[in-house]
């Protein structure tokens, strides 16, 4: 068919917003005479981010110039809709060689694996390096280097494509949300994409050494369990699959891939040059590797394409559907969507007292709030009572302490005890910093808001309690018994989904083993990182949450065994003591507190400094402690800090103060 310039001779592939066809143009003696049409689904036309997305990819593409980058030739409208014209590559993409070598128990030599690799690289480093139209460095990130997206050809070479959700560092062509830049294949997003924090070129790298683990691995590094699993690993930077291969690796090249593994970027190669640097002592002769790896491609090829095998597989379903039919007089017909047997509701005893009947849900939320007890009897959906603990589809809710009773019965004298107040969480907090602990600090008292909400909308005052499990130093877990806290509520709270869309998650919840976050994803509701990041938020926010609370005491007992849970939050506390102390901030700013003492000389304290100085300290309080390595007042020290790059505003000053004082840092004069 004619669409603007060119003829469209056939759709090559679909994706989640756009098709791509072959095409050749219509004026004969144009070149090249065959190329790739890319055109919005006709759904996302009218959407101005499916237009954005267009304009930024023809706009970055234009400023990268590379044999291993595919080429952009034009782009324009036919009508409304955009297109983008590009070069065709006769081949197949890196996906679907992996995919019919582990069809055919096959794999890629080291050889092939490392000379791919590198070609990548090698266009990555033009992308990186690329310069706009005032020779200022674009900082283009791409974002989405996965198989899919390396697209080889049948004479071997290699070619980086898809810039649909790059981005650049320059302001014009910045989209105003980062959100689409996430919307790459999960198992190849560096940890720091996962975790929501700031990302540059270096996460193309992490994408690049994913993609190296796989081709050696035979199947994904980050793989299996499900999407949540998926981000976990990489969050963690699991490689167990990884380091099990080392032996059989080149000898050296496991270290490299570590290094590009690395969790924190600055640990990294610093650039692809670099990283490609690292692997040159692997690579071998790049004419045999190139040969090999075009006959591979053009054995690729020779097998049916996923669209022929997709209309084999409709032919036959039509088959099947014609013989159903004829023969419906002696099958059972399937029930309606939605046509489900009603869940039985169980009734709970607890003291005497019978509670219910509890739809599944609010049966669940009574468990992990520790509304009911492990040794409560549960007539579990109509079934014959037995205790909580002894019903397997319900004892995975407990949580990990008996958090509705006495948490703290049986665990001797706590090892540090207080009331709650902003002053002595932070300095329970630090107490575990410096000393890498392992153990439990339970919170007992009354919330800013005693009030709790249940599923079936109830309201209850309750006193709170919140249960911190640590390891090695950093935060594990965080169990709560307020309900308004549960995964469900939070995503209402949040806007990421309607109270209908919740109403109706909990109502097939049983289906889906009791777990608020896979029924949501697999209703289709929200994508596994918006749960993944739920989590993580939803953990940080009950602690400080707790800042807030008004009265109560604390107990903290060292050593005690950190629970396993499915979602470990693995939180660095001095971010969560910063939060926590703003969030506490309810009757007045900083500088109230310290407007009368604006003279107090400032210096360091170096008993405790020591201790303290490897952890993870904002920008604000490592300035403070570079300025306070001579004492100061803290006027001196405001005025020095509103007139360094970027300026910081007294009150941000005065929080850091007030948590390095605490935690020992700096004292007074």
């Amino acid at each position: 068919m004619k669409f603007g310039p060119y003829i469209l001779e056939s759709r090559l592939a679909v994706g989640g917003t756009a098709e791509v066809f072959l095409a050749r143009p219509l004026d004969p003696f144009a070149e090249p005479q065959k190329l790739v049409v890319k055109r919005l689904l006709p759904h996302f036309v009218a959407d101005p981010e499916g237009r954005t997305m267009f304009e930024r990819e023809a706009a970055l593409h234009a400023l990268v110039h590379h044999e291993n980058v595919v080429r952009v030739f034009a782009s324009g409208c036919v009508g409304a809709e955009p297109w983008l014209a590009m070069e065709f590559v006769d081949g197949c993409d890196l996906y679907r060689l992996l995919r019919r070598l582990n069809g055919h128990a096959r794999q890629l030599t080291a050889g092939v694996v490392i000379h791919v690799t590198r070609e990548v690289l090698s266009a990555l480093a033009s992308v990186h390096s690329a310069r706009d139209a005032y020779s200022q460095p674009a900082g283009i990130v791409h974002g989405d280097v996965t198989p899919s997206n390396i697209y080889l050809s049948v004479d071997g070479g290699t070619k980086l494509g898809d810039f649909g959700i790059a981005r650049s560092a320059h302001r014009s062509s910045r989209h105003p949300s980062g959100e689409e830049f996430l919307k790459g294949k999960f198992a190849y997003l560096s940890p720091e994409q996962v975790a929501g924090e700031p990302f540059d070129h270096r996460a193309d790298l992490f994408s690049v050494a994913s993609v190296l683990a796989e081709m050696l691995l035979g199947k994904p590094l980050f793989g299996g369990g499900g999407q949540l699993a998926i981000l976990l690993a990489i969050r963690d930077c699991r490689i167990d699959d990884l380091i099990q291969a080392s032996g059989r690796l080149p000898e050296g090249l496991f270290p490299v891939l570590e290094r590009a593994l690395s969790r924190d970027p600055c640990h990294r190669y610093s650039s692809a040059a670099e990283f490609s640097s690292a692997l040159e002592p692997f690579d071998g002769s790049s004419h045999h590797s190139r040969s090999e790896l075009g006959a591979l491609v053009r054995w690729v090829q020779s097998a049916p394409s996923v669209e022929q095998m997709k209309s084999v597989r409709q032919s036959a379903g039509a088959i099947r559907a014609t013989i159903s039919a004829r023969h419906s007089s002696g099958i059972e017909e399937d029930k309606p969507t939605g046509e489900y047997a009603s869940i039985p509701s169980s009734v709970v005893t607890r003291s005497g007292i019978r509670l219910g009947p509890w739809p599944f849900a609010r049966l669940v939320e009574a468990i992990a709030t520790g509304e009911i007890d492990r040794q409560d009897q549960v007539e579990y959906m109509g079934r014959e009572a037995m205790s909580l603990e002894n019903i397997e589809d319900l004892a995975r809710f407990l949580p990990p302490t008996a958090i509705c009773s006495n948490p703290s019965a049986g665990l001797g004298t706590p090892d540090y005890a207080a009331k709650v107040t902003p002053s002595t969480l932070v300095s329970v907090l630090f107490r575990v910093i410096e000393s890498d602990a392992t153990g439990v600090l339970f919170a007992e008292g009354l919330p800013e808001s005693g009030r709790s909400t249940h599923l079936d909308g109830s309201n209850s005052i309750d006193s709170g309690r919140k249960d911190l499990y640590f390891l090695r130093g950093r935060l594990h877990h965080v169990a709560s018994n307020n309900a308004s806290e549960l995964l469900g509520e939070y995503l209402v709270r949040r806007g990421t989904i309607a109270r209908e869309e919740l109403d109706f998650a909990l109502a097939v919840l049983p289906r889906y083993s009791g777990r608020m976050g896979e029924t949501l994803v697999s209703l289709g509701l929200v994508s596994s990182l918006d749960v993944f990041r739920a989590i993580r938020d939803q953990g940080r926010d009950r602690v400080v949450d707790l800042f807030r609370w008004t009265e109560g005491k604390l107990t903290f007992f060292v050593g005690q065994t950190t629970p396993h849970v499915e979602f470990p939050l693995d939180f660095d506390l001095i971010p969560l003591i910063f939060a926590g102390v703003e969030a506490a901030e309810t009757h007045g700013r900083p500088m109230d507190k310290w407007r009368s003492n604006l003279d107090v000389v400032i210096r360091p304290s170096v008993a405790r400094r020591h201790r303290l100085e490897g952890a993870h300290w904002p920008d604000i309080a490592r300035h403070l402690l570079v300025l306070a390595k001579e004492p100061k007042p803290v006027r001196e020290l405001l005025v020095a800090m509103a007139q360094a790059e970027p300026p910081t505003t007294a009150d941000d000053v005065l929080r850091a103060l007030d948590v390095m004082l605490i935690g020992g840092m700096l004292t007074r004069m």
